[in-house]
């Protein structure tokens, strides 16, 4: 028999699921600094631990990549209903580094309370998520059995990359093998409305570097004969996009999905104002590609975008000198029916031709994902409509994302099952961000939605 939603939300013990998060939370998982190995280790045995308390079969995993040991993975599966779809609930227990620390108005790995927000490093991204789900769990294990059989697999690497998740995916396959992936990762379009993410952006990251003299130069005794990398660099980045917002490389819109009008007259029905967006990041206005709105720029339309730029002095005062070198880091963010490889590959092949007499450029592949875009007609995306409702008491809306997992991509791939999105976060909670938080009633409203999704899809 199906536990009412009040039945449910009445159960939910909030104290014991915050003072759960908590702990978590006080554990520094920096995936990108070494000095914090132990601190992965401890996180991963303590979900392991967690999970072995809810009855699942759970370990910790090492992985490797490069021949170099990575973070371990956890893995829990509880296989208690027969005949029923399997759940496979992806998450990451690492964080972004807490730099720069004098930005925080508490300290990062400390959960603090303010204004009904819990303030830590990955509180949102993704520790409150990920745990909201096994909560979810247990609040369904505290009636019985789970309507279907779930597995969980939460790794230490996303927030590096997710290195060695790959082949981690490919020598597991057959014990991860699952109906549906659920994957709690992101942000809801706004806070009052309940979100099903259907398609994200991928990517292609690269890094432009650009050589001139053999050494740093009097700009005095060299200026006006010798090449500068740096205005070298300028005048590239300002050919790689035309005054109407579109990119310019040869080939970068080859095959690119449009959108169909059903999904423009859906998002033009969204609660979005421009005027508020702006204000929102504290611009006067909001350039990209004409002919597209706000939201179709963000969610479906590919991107270029110069992430961070270097070279020549940058100390107090003055140095009257023409650098040797110079670079700069770009992401395009890329929609279906772009390939990640293709895409670095014409951006190497142009930028030489756009480079002025003097230098030499070179650039340089870093890293990419597939973009991924799931069926809006599939079972999965009714079923989490139907849990959202139930907790949100409205129907969800059905948004894309600018950003990108590319372990998505990877899971699709490799274990051949539809990936299901259903975010918890909000933009404005600030993930990789000094004062990172996330809302006491999202997280509590995860866990709800996680336990009428698993209900929802065992029906």
């Amino acid at each position: 028999m199906t536990t009412s939603q009040t039945d449910l939300a009445a159960l939910l013990n909030r104290e014991e699921a915050e003072r759960e998060l908590f702990e978590l939370l006080r554990i520094p998982s920096v995936s990108a600094d070494p000095a914090h190995a132990g601190d992965m280790h401890r996180a991963a045995d303590f979900l392991r631990a967690k999970l072995e308390r809810l009855g699942f079969a759970a370990r910790v995993d090492a992985t490797e990549h490069g021949g170099k040991a990575g973070h371990p993975v956890v893995y829990a599966e509880r296989q208690g209903a027969p005949g029923r779809p399997t759940v496979l609930i992806y998450g990451h227990y690492d964080v972004q580094p807490e730099a720069p620390v004098e930005e925080w108005t508490s300290p990062p790995f400390e959960p603090t309370v303010r204004g009904g927000r819990i303030y830590a490093r990955g509180s949102t991204d993704d520790k409150g998520q990920a745990y909201a789900h096994v909560r979810g769990a247990e609040l369904l294990l505290s009636q019985g059995e789970l309507p279907v059989n779930v597995k969980f697999l939460l790794e230490g690497e996303e927030e590096v990359g997710s290195p060695s998740l790959a082949a981690y995916l490919g020598a597991h396959a057959d014990e991860l093998k699952a109906d549906v992936i659920l994957i709690s990762d992101g942000s809801r379009f706004a806070p009052d409305v309940p979100t099903v993410t259907y398609g994200l952006r991928g990517l292609s990251y690269v890094e432009i570097l650009v050589q001139g003299a053999s050494r740093d130069l009097h700009s005095g005794s060299y200026g006006g004969a010798a090449p500068n990398p740096i205005n070298a660099l300028a005048e590239i980045i300002s050919k790689l996009k035309d005054d109407h917002g579109r990119v310019t490389i040869p080939g970068f819109y080859d095959g690119v999905e449009e959108l169909t009008p059903e999904e423009r007259e859906m998002w033009a029905r969204l609660p979005h104002s421009d005027e508020e967006f702006a204000a929102s990041i504290g611009v006067p206005a909001l350039p990209g590609e004409e002919g597209y709105t706000t939201l179709e720029r963000l969610w479906a339309r590919p991107t270029l975008d110069v992430n961070g730029i270097w070279g020549g002095y940058q100390g107090e005062g003055s140095k009257t000198v023409i650098a040797a070198k110079a670079g700069a880091k770009v992401s395009m963010r890329l929609v279906p029916g772009q390939d990640p490889e293709r895409i670095t590959r014409l951006i190497q092949e142009y930028v030489p031709t756009i480079a002025p007499q003097g230098v030499k450029v070179e650039v340089r592949a870093l890293h990419g994902g597939q973009p991924v875009k799931v069926d809006l007609d599939s079972p999965y995306i009714k079923a989490a409509d139907r849990a959202l409702q139930r907790v949100y008491g409205k129907p969800a809306a059905f948004a894309r994302t600018g950003g990108s997992i590319p372990i998505v991509a990877d899971f699709r791939r490799l274990l051949g099952a539809p990936v299901l999105l259903v975010d918890f976060g909000l933009n404005e909670d600030a993930p990789h961000s000094p004062n990172e938080s996330f809302a006491l009633e999202d997280y509590h409203n995860g866990i709800l939605t996680s336990a009428y999704l698993l209900q929802e899809l065992g029906e």
